[in-house]
């Protein structure tokens, strides 16, 4: 079968790093650093039930703790630990070749592959047409406490997940019959479900590898030449910008040939299909907070206002009223008053972006108001039923929108969609050398 280049899509057959047999891979593998950020009760958990144990508790930084005291020693904890783990046999790299992990959670199994992508072929500004595309804003004031993380350590663990858009099913699906050697079978912690991987050799890549050329020529047939969408971040985007920007730091040190093989030039990820049926987007719904003694009310009309000079229309409706052709439904509720507003001739493609254009007027322009982001239906209903409060219900997005909402309208607004809740999220198992 022919042979393609990896870099050509943006990624990297990289040589992974996992912990050596026998290891108790429940107390290896740990949440992703950004969940359970104001739950400490958590982490103590994790504490407790890591105890003694090899962990990559022990090579990682919850965000709980960045900007807080002891923030230093426990970087230099981390350095130390990466560098044990290489030299007392914890750590094992594998031969060049990708992880194949079927993961189960909250009753739903996906499937993903753990590769590099390459950071050259990723750009996180804004406007950016770049292979690999941010698909929310990136918050660059996010970047620099996790760059002192990342910053000369030895290896990093990835709790990126990146989409392809893949209808056929034609690369990831088709590994589960590729020869591969089965590395862990184990539960995760605190309600994370059940995770398996298999480690399959580059040289059984091959048909992988013809499917995303083929996967290739029909995004640039779709998107064209220039501005083709090939991997969206669906999970870890300020994880990967740190990775972005530390790369860019090195390679300003390095000589062009260099620059072609330093391991620093990619990052580890797992990439996923967006057509899985295991993937399911969930609503990130809106609560605004008066600051000015405003009612709820009266938030909510100042945002139809600025609603319609924004669109070709807005108005505010009785709730349940469906929106015209073309147009958007934003259900709203401010104290015991609930209603419709009805947005025509919309300025984004997605319910959300119209939305949070006329709501960051609001909070950064006006300063009039604080916002929430919401899970669940619940909690939007009783935080937007207290006074001075008005809240936004979002529809979930469909998940087929985002390669074409982001190709067209660029990076989405902050907090669009979520792939599951925290216990759903990526567990760090896998790690990968990346130079000192």
């Amino acid at each position: 079968m022919a042979m393609y280049n990896w870099n050509k899509f943006g990624f990297h057959i990289p040589e992974i790093m996992v912990p050596k047999a026998g290891t108790d891979y429940e107390k290896w593998a740990v949440v992703a650093c950004d969940q359970y950020t104001s739950e400490p009760e958590y982490w103590k958990q994790v504490e407790e039930i890591v105890g003694d144990a090899p962990s990559t508790l022990r090579l990682m930084l919850p965000e709980i703790y960045l900007d807080k005291e002891g923030e230093a020693d426990r970087i230099k904890a981390i350095r130390e630990n990466m560098d044990n783990y290489m030299s007392d046999g914890t750590l094992e790299t594998l031969a060049p070749g990708c992880m194949l992990v079927k993961r189960t959670a909250e009753g739903r199994t996906r499937l993903g592959l753990v590769i590099a992508t390459d950071l050259e072929a990723y750009d996180f500004n804004k406007g950016s047409t770049s292979l690999t595309r941010a698909t929310e804003g990136t918050v660059v004031e996010r970047i620099p406490p996790r760059l002192r993380i990342r910053e000369g350590a030895p290896i990093e663990l990835p709790h990126i997940l990146i989409l392809i858009d893949d209808p056929d099913k034609s690369v990831i699906e088709p590994l589960v019959n590729a020869p591969m050697k089965q590395i862990y079978d184990t539960d995760l912690m605190l309600d994370g479900g059940h995770i398996t991987g298999c480690f399959i050799e580059e040289k059984e890549l091959a048909g992988a590898q013809a499917a995303l050329s083929a996967l290739y020529d029909k995004a640039e047939a779709k998107y064209g030449a220039g501005n083709v969408i090939f991997q969206a971040m669906g999970d870890g985007n300020h994880s990967l910008a740190t990775a972005k920007t530390n790369w860019e730091n090195i390679k300003k040190t390095l000589s062009p040939e260099e620059i072609e093989t330093h391991p620093a030039r990619y990052a580890l990820c797992e990439i996923e299909n967006i057509h899985d049926e295991g993937i399911v987007f969930e609503p990130i719904h809106r609560v605004i907070f008066a600051k000015n003694g405003q009612s709820g009310e009266e938030l909510v009309q100042e945002a139809v206002e600025l609603l319609n000079e924004q669109n070709e229309k807005a108005y505010l409706a009785p709730e349940g009223t469906t929106a015209p052709a073309g147009g958007f439904a934003i259900p709203c509720l401010a104290g015991g008053v609930r209603g419709t507003i009805i947005v025509e001739g919309p300025s984004a493609q997605l319910e959300v972006g119209v939305l949070q254009n006329a709501l960051d007027v609001l909070v950064k322009e006006r300063k009039s108001v604080d916002i929430d982001y919401i899970h669940g239906t619940k909690a939007l209903e009783s935080l937007s039923a207290e006074t001075g409060n008005a809240g936004f219900a979002l529809p979930a997005m469909d998940k087929f929108m985002l390669f074409p909402a982001v190709a067209a309208d660029g990076a989405l607004p902050r907090k669009t969609f979520s792939m599951g809740e925290a216990n759903e999220k990526r567990y760090y198992i896998e790690s990968r050398y990346i130079g000192k």
